[in-house]
């Protein structure tokens, strides 16, 4: 089975930006829809971004369109995602989640089966 690793998590100021990678052993993700989600204190865990396995399609929430990327790697079996213009509200523990798939993008957090230990992201001056 497939087991994620997230890094890149820190403290970043207002307006800054931030690339978080996901890598992943035990199993090729070319085989996977990748997702990563967030969960900031007192709230439910909210998707960020979707990626489907060959990268050919790509889904951002509308809050995040524009600041947030999703990309992969597949040849190295890691998943990013870059940020930027970042706000105190971004603040959150970030997780990167898989599941496999043939094809497509998969946007319902109930499907992933597959969770790294999450990264924490804190904006703040």
């Amino acid at each position: 089975q497939v087991q994620l690793r997230e890094t890149g998590g820190g403290l970043v100021q207002p307006g800054g930006s931030l690339v978080l990678s996901c890598v992943a052993s035990g199993d090729s993700l070319s085989n996977y829809a990748m997702g990563w989600f967030r969960q900031a204190p007192g709230k439910d865990r909210e998707l960020v971004a979707a990626i489907s396995p060959s990268a050919g399609k790509k889904y951002y929430p509308d809050s995040m369109t524009g600041r947030f990327t999703i990309s992969r790697e597949n040849t190295v079996n890691t998943v990013y995602l870059e940020m930027k213009l970042l706000r105190p509200e971004d603040t959150a523990v970030y997780y990167c989640a898989a599941v496999r798939v043939l094809v497509g993008v998969v946007t319902t957090e109930s499907r992933y089966d597959y969770w790294g230990q999450g990264t924490q992201v804190t904006v703040s001056s």
